[in-house]
């Protein structure tokens, strides 16, 4: 088999950052979709993310992007990644990682701040409800604007910079 584009990215060499891990034109349709990575941690020399704030982070971030006013009809998925080291953010569109950078501070600094039930987290809306963490989601958002987002540099805009 062939190996797939996510495996071929060093990740030992990888910081956090936002990423264009993709550009795809679907053959159906001749739609383009960017697939980004955003990265919270450096691979296999931080500790990964729990995933009860992974989680809280997928809920927030993805009402939070589906609100949005300028990008909600673009995007296409928001998750988080096996490995609990970042998500990926798929949109409509080919755009790069500097485009796409405010919109992701702009996420992060409302899970940051956010206050209140976490929107999707009751049992008849989520499958694993109980399996949130707003407080730890909130630690994460605001390490990840801290260090990464609020003062970031092409190092973090493209893999191997």
């Amino acid at each position: 088999m062939e190996k797939i584009a996510s495996f071929t990215v060093n990740h030992l060499m990888l910081e956090p950052g936002v990423y264009v891990s993709r550009v795809d034109e679907d053959p159906a349709t001749g739609t383009v979709v960017t697939t980004f990575d955003l990265r919270l941690t450096a691979p296999n020399r931080e500790p990964v993310m729990n995933t009860a704030e992974v989680h809280t982070i997928e809920h927030l971030g993805a009402t939070f992007l589906r609100n949005h006013a300028e990008w909600a009809g673009r995007i296409v998925y928001f998750g988080p990644m096996g490995c609990r080291t970042g998500f990926y953010l798929i949109v409509f569109g080919a755009c790069d990682s500097r485009e796409i950078a405010p919109l992701v501070r702009e996420m992060f600094a409302f899970i940051a701040g956010f206050e209140g039930e976490i929107p999707g987290a009751a049992p008849d809306e989520c499958g694993n409800y109980l399996d949130q963490s707003l407080p730890a989601a909130q630690w994460w958002a605001r390490r990840y604007l801290r260090d990464t987002l609020e003062n970031i540099d092409e190092a973090h805009l493209a893999y191997g910079a």
